[in-house]
């Protein structure tokens, strides 16, 4: 399917924030001797979450802010006083909106109920040396940074962005009907398939009440096939809640309108049953240059199958005026457009691995072990402190890593690479 405009996306970054850094910190108080370790932990990193805002309905926010970074935890402090936690990001965007890994296209949201979704998590806080203190471990001079956040490049898809789409046989006047009605500037020529894209435009009814109107190309017979690019147009059409069919009255072209209207009805029921059912309203154009007894054959035509019909001529703004106000009433009475539910399931945290690790022989006498969890550990280890590099030689026995190098058949001064950090293996 071709790359339209009628699908608004756009691409952000998303940044949840760190963790706050565990305290190293001891108690000194006067009287009081050897009050031991009481350094808090820090406090956990805002999450990124998204909302769906009825109130919106386009990404053109995006446009112009492309980063979003949450707050990171605050450090802990003495006297066991834990760091503050960070307050979460909230983002909103237009209901329907679904967001997609950028460089993969997995989904990794869809936003489209009322409950808020966290997209991005915020990085734990560190352990204060508190946690450390053991009857043989009594003054720890380590602790535990904060981990960092969840970061994600990801692209917003928008699935419904329009409320009203104009629909009818090419060179009909709907491009022309949508520059009197909206900001929109389609192109307009007198050939047919002018406008090869749906074009959208914004229609403005009154303060804070306005609907997004969609020109979609023009439909032709065996459209619902895959005539010309009938399947694409249609698809266009299934997103929209309200049909306004543009219908040349004076049959210029030396068509009957009847037979015109006819025609597309056929094309959206052979295409979707439910799309058949969607309500229109009939805008009978080119009235102007219609003969009255025309307009009133049609006229009758149309309200003999219950539908409203409103004669109109784009090209001297008659029946335009009003148009835009008996839409906006319309809309209010029609259910939500119905959301296609996204197939994406989230991966269940407990059936992954807790600590995965790889170790590698890179070298003659060298090891290379891929670990990020340990790289943050090291990160916040005190190589001067024996009781520090005890902890950390702990956690390398319990992970497994030592037993895998030994399988890998480390010997003595070998060299082990973790992240930047350099170590001789010793028995």
């Amino acid at each position: 399917m071709p790359t339209t405009n009628f699908i608004d996306t756009a691409t952000i970054w998303l940044h949840a924030g760190k963790g706050g850094d565990g305290a190293v910190s001891f108690h000194r108080e006067k009287f009081v001797a050897a009050g031991g370790p009481d350094g808090g932990d820090g406090g956990r990193g805002g999450d990124i979450l998204f909302v769906a805002d009825d109130n919106l309905s386009t990404l053109m926010d995006f446009r112009y802010k492309r980063k979003y970074t949450a707050d990171a935890g605050e450090n802990g402090r003495g006297a066991r006083q834990k760091g503050k936690d960070a307050e979460d990001l909230v983002i909103r965007v237009p209901r329907g909106t679904v967001l997609k890994q950028a460089e993969t296209g997995l989904v990794v949201a869809d936003i489209s109920g009322d409950e808020p979704v966290v997209v991005a998590r915020g990085g734990r806080g560190g352990w204060g040396n508190a946690r450390f203190a053991t009857p043989t471990r009594q003054i720890p001079r380590f602790a535990k940074p904060g981990l960092p956040g969840e970061d994600l490049h990801v692209t917003l898809e928008l699935k419904v962005i329009a409320d009203v789409g104009l629909i009818g046989f090419p060179n009909v006047g709907k491009s022309t009907l949508l520059s009197m009605i909206s900001a929109a500037r389609p192109k307009i020529a007198n050939y047919h398939f002018t406008t090869l894209t749906p074009v959208l435009g914004v229609v403005r009814v009154a303060e804070e009440q306005n609907f997004v109107c969609a020109d979609i190309p023009g439909l032709i017979e065996g459209a619902a096939e895959g005539v010309g690019l009938g399947h694409d147009f249609l698809r266009h059409v299934e997103r929209c809640r309200l049909l306004l069919h543009v219908v040349d009255v004076s049959g210029s072209e030396g068509r009957d309108p009847k037979a015109d209207f006819a025609q597309i009805n056929h094309e959206l029921a052979a295409f979707s049953a439910e799309l058949a059912r969607r309500p229109q309203i009939v805008l009978g154009n080119k009235c102007d240059i219609a003969a009255p007894e025309q307009v009133e054959a049609f006229r009758a035509f149309i309200e003999e199958q219950g539908l409203t019909f409103l004669p109109i001529s784009a090209a001297t703004r008659q029946g335009i005026d009003g148009l835009p106000a008996l839409v906006y009433r319309r809309l209010q009475d029609l259910p939500p457009v119905k959301v296609f539910e996204a197939e994406y399931v989230r991966p269940d945290p407990a059936a992954a691995p807790k600590r995965p690790f790889s170790c590698r022989r890179t070298g003659d006498r060298e090891f290379t072990v891929d670990a990020p969890w340990l790289e943050r550990i090291l990160a916040g280890t005190n190589v001067e402190d024996y009781e520090s590099l005890q902890y950390f030689q702990t956690q390398l026995g319990d992970s497994g890593i030592l037993d895998e190098l030994v399988r890998l058949g480390v010997q003595e001064d070998d060299t082990i690479k973790i992240g930047e950090y350099e170590f001789d293996y010793v028995y």
